[in-house]
């Protein structure tokens, strides 16, 4: 699969929750996002499926801001990075520390390519 990127940077086509197919994936995405912290506990694998992003999101604002400046990327904004995206990668440098203690090998590279290059992602 091609790169997915995402408004926040974030590659889709390498998430675990976005790309699951099947209920134990799904279930194996939920207990990674507790592991990680990412949820307060694992969810029901019903609820974790990812179908991208929507203006209704609540995790970053990316999706609205994009929508009220008229733009497909942030990349294409004046005010590029702004603190919107400053403090995304801040959260991500914390958490790619966090995954290297409680991640597998394979697990850390997953989530290090779908997460943690956001900011080369955003300038693309």
């Amino acid at each position: 699969m091609d790169s997915m990127i995402a408004p926040c940077g974030n590659d889709c086509s390498l998430c675990p929750k976005y790309t699951a197919k099947t209920p134990d994936e799904l279930q194996n995405a939920a207990e990674l996002w507790y592991r990680i912290g990412w949820n307060d506990r694992i969810e029901p694998f019903e609820k974790v499926k990812c179908s991208g992003c929507s203006p209704n999101r609540k995790l970053c604002g990316i999706v609205n801001c994009l929508n009220e400046r008229n733009l497909q990327k942030c990349n294409k904004c004046i005010e590029f990075p702004c603190e919107k995206i400053y403090t995304l990668i801040q959260s991500n440098k914390e958490t790619a520390l966090k995954c290297k203690e409680v991640c597998s090998d394979s697990e850390y590279e997953i989530l290090h390519k779908a997460f943690f290059e956001k900011e080369e992602n955003l300038r693309k």
